[in-house]
């Protein structure tokens, strides 16, 4: 057993434990079945719903005071669907499939399921959609339940539609035997010719030769596919709905279908799986679920989702839905990440420069910044498109208020004060946060040598440039008095420049102190070597499906930046000490010195924002930066 077996084996055993322990019963009223007519009505021919609008936001102030966490709860469109049934019991449910990694897309179905239920006092399943044994892997089961508990969510209990295999069984037998289902033999072309063709719009519907069959018939066929009479696609069972009907989700959908394939779960004990359509409303009805919260891709599906309720005559939730959360500038479908990855784009699913949510983890970007984002938005039935600077400046608000700062130099030249003696050393106090005292304050030393970025000094100085120059002094942050550049000296190789000299200015005594114009950060002979990586986004357009050629094409070939020889003060030492920053959310309640690498976050003064990545474990630090300190002008992809 290799580490993400024994890993997930873990999980699952975990999870069971759990499980057993937790009451499955939720008020005996909502396992009450729904009385449903001998032979189920058709619904109403069902509108395709008008495309909803798509949401401009409008970007925040970089100072705008915070949004009250609950907001989305309070008030539009979560407030009416509880006003609607507001139920002594809140259930809700997250029912992600193990087929891949969650990216941002899904912190807002996260934030809504989970935060709905938390707010009325209820509770919120994690339920594995794992009805497709052909893309479910071990890794994604782990991956989706991390992730969920580091937003601050632990899930009432951990389900899998699995558990419910044999319960499904029954039912679709039971739904055969009332003639709400027939086994079918066709093949998809034909089955997409009986729907009206391509998009239901290329000839008139017409039903399936099998779907008159006796119902006997029928479930001795259905047994025969579970038994192995038949291969893949060369029987399925459809639901007997209305083919009449104006919805697409009431064209005789499939119910089962054969898929030659062990399950992670029941080993091959089963050879027919139930679809996505029979199982999710059934599986809802058997967590009594109150609230069935989707996106409005599955408004259509709402018609469906009740037929099959009332057909075999169980609980039925209320499925109402939300607009989905979309990223422009970059690519969030599981296939195109998967490209992405495989060729060596990136360098791997948690690549600081995708969306997934373990790569803006691996990034820096805190828990509680990720809800706060969500939370700022609101919620509608409205698609909301959102622009990474969008995204971005939301984050910076945040941090602003949560990381200590300290000083980081990306490109040093070391700058030599002759008229200081080799040995001198100053201790300066420097504060965490300037607005904050509760951050507390470190200690630094200012000595004979020290290092400002590359960007600090000129050559030739100019009346726009404010910081060193020969000649010309600056303040260094905290230093009770500045510095003057009396000289530099430069690589003839490569021409640049390699040290300053310059002197330190403290006055005589009885003399007046002028204060420099600027000041400008540092570090001493005492810090820390770092290498540094700037993310600037992947893609070149705001649209990079749109690009000529494909997204591949637009491709930013400088989406990563590197500064090998940085360096960083040795309050890094405390504040990895002291980690997480902030301390909330998931990352709530870590033991000091425990926190991942990531929660290890500050500002870098007048650099950006800043994480520890992974990589530090190598034995020289690695610092990502999470986002910069303001927005980048001309900044691609978003």
């Amino acid at each position: 057993m290799d580490h993400n077996e024994a890993k997930t084996a873990e999980m699952l055993e975990r999870t069971k434990s759990h499980n057993d322990a937790v009451d499955a019963q939720v008020t005996a009223d909502k396992a009450r079945p729904t009385k449903a007519s001998k032979s189920a009505k058709a619904p109403k021919d069902a509108k395709e719903p008008e495309p909803q609008p798509v949401r401009k936001e409008k970007a925040l102030h970089a100072t705008a005071a915070p949004v009250d966490p609950d907001s989305m709860f309070k008030e539009g469109f979560l407030k009416s669907v509880f006003n609607e049934k507001s139920s002594e019991k809140v259930v809700t449910r997250f029912p992600p499939e193990p087929n891949g990694y969650l990216h941002i897309g899904h912190s807002k179905a996260i934030a809504i399921n989970f935060g709905f239920a938390r707010y009325h006092n209820g509770v919120c399943y994690l339920r594995f959609d794992d009805t497709n044994p052909g893309a479910e892997e071990g890794k994604y089961f782990t991956a989706i339940e991390d992730v969920i508990r580091w937003l601050g969510f632990t899930p009432y209990r951990v389900t899998y539609s699995s558990d419910n295999f044999d319960k499904l069984y029954e039912l679709a037998e039971l739904l055969i035997r009332k003639g709400g289902a027939y086994v079918c033999h066709c093949t998809d072309t034909d089955i997409k010719l009986q729907r009206g063709g391509e998009k239901g719009r290329a000839g008139p519907r017409y039903a399936c030769p099998h779907r008159d069959r006796p119902p006997e018939e029928s479930l001795t066929e259905f047994q025969a596919m579970r038994s192995g009479k038949y291969m893949p696609k060369e029987a399925i069972l459809r639901m007997k709905q209305d083919i009449t009907d104006g919805n697409p989700q009431m064209w005789d959908l499939a119910a089962y279908r054969i898929v030659e394939k062990e399950h992670h779960r029941t080993g091959d004990k089963w050879r027919i799986y139930p679809t996505y359509d029979f199982t999710h409303c059934l599986c809802d009805s058997f967590e009594h679920i109150s609230h069935s919260l989707c996106t409005t891709e599955f408004q259509l599906s709402r018609v469906s989702y009740e037929w099959l309720c009332d057909a075999v005559e169980v609980y039925k939730p209320m499925q109402r839905e939300y607009g989905r959360l979309n990223l422009t500038g970059t690519v969030l479908s599981k296939r195109k990440l998967l490209k992405l990855v495989e060729s060596n784009y990136v360098r791997g699913w948690d690549d600081p420069r995708l969306y997934t949510l373990i790569a803006l983890r691996r990034r820096g970007i805190p828990p509680g910044a990720i809800l706060s984002f969500v939370n700022e938005l609101g919620v509608s039935t409205a698609l909301t498109n959102i622009q990474i600077v969008r995204f971005e400046q939301s984050i910076r608000r945040y941090l602003e208020q949560t990381v200590p700062r300290l000083m980081l130099i990306l490109d040093p030249i070391s700058v030599i004060i002759d008229n200081l003696p080799s040995d001198y050393s100053e201790n300066i106090e420097l504060p965490f946060s300037p607005k904050d005292p509760t951050f507390g304050t470190h200690t630094v030393s200012f000595t004979k040598t020290v290092y400002i970025d590359r960007t600090d000094f000129r050559e030739i100085d100019s009346k726009d440039f404010f910081r060193l120059a020969p000649g010309k002094s600056v303040g260094l942050l905290k230093v009770p008095f500045p510095i003057k550049a009396t000289s530099f000296e430069k690589d003839e190789g490569t021409g640049k420049v390699t040290t300053i000299h310059a002197t330190y200015e403290k006055p005589e005594e009885g003399t007046t102190f002028k204060k420099p114009k600027t000041y400008i950060q540092w570090v001493g002979s005492r810090h820390i070597e770092a290498e540094v990586r700037i993310f600037n986004p992947l893609f070149k357009s705001k649209n990079p499906d749109a690009a000529e050629g494909g997204y591949l094409n637009d491709i930013n070939p400088n989406s990563e930046e590197r500064f090998s020889n940085a360096k960083i003060e040795i309050g890094l030492e405390e504040i990895r000490k002291r980690a997480p920053w902030p301390e909330e959310e998931g990352e709530r309640g870590v033991k000091k010195g425990e926190a991942g690498w990531e929660t290890v976050r500050f500002q870098g003064l007048r650099v950006g924002y800043f994480c520890m990545d992974g990589d530090s474990e190598r034995g020289k630090v690695v610092l990502n930066r999470i986002v910069s300190l303001k927005e980048d002008a001309g900044k691609g992809g978003g």
